[in-house]
């Protein structure tokens, strides 16, 4: 699976999800600007000794990075989605976008993708949204599990 961060801008959000994509065998794509310099101390203590572990990618753009993964198909997760992630069946070299922790993706970007790529996790109203590390979390162990954690030694 690829995880993509556009624009990401907590250092310890990335820093755990750098862990989670280790963990599962995702590779991690990150989108310039980012909120944070790549050698942040809050990024590296958060994601422990496992940057060794994922590999992790640095684009100036979103379109240089759909270009890198145009064979994949693509989900972007808002919290504007009408599609469940639950009912995705999901592949192994499915691509999932997240965008800023404090704005999310922008239209213009969710313009992209069609209806039924544009996914949510399910929540309690009235709550708004969930942590992004948490979120890439919750949507890479559901893909995983449907995939019977293929690579569990």
């Amino acid at each position: 699976m690829h995880v993509v961060l556009y624009e990401p801008e907590i250092p310890p959000n990335t820093g755990n999800i750098i862990r989670i994509c280790a963990n599962t065998g995702a590779n991690l794509h990150l989108i310039r600007p980012l909120g944070f310099a790549w050698d942040d101390k809050r990024l590296r203590r958060a994601g422990l000794d496992y940057h060794d572990f994922t590999a992790v990618a640095l684009y100036d753009s979103l379109p240089e990075c759909e270009q890198h993964l145009a064979a994949h198909r693509w989900f972007a997760m808002t919290t504007k989605g009408s599609r469940n992630s639950a009912e995705i069946s999901f592949r192994p070299d499915d691509v999932l976008l997240y965008g800023p922790e404090t704005r999310g993706l922008p239209d213009d970007v969710l313009a992209r993708w069609p209806k039924e790529h544009k996914l949510r996790i399910p929540m309690q109203a009235p709550t708004r949204s969930i942590n992004l590390a948490n979120s890439v979390a919750i949507t890479l162990y559901e893909a995983w599990r449907q995939r019977g954690y293929d690579g569990v030694l």
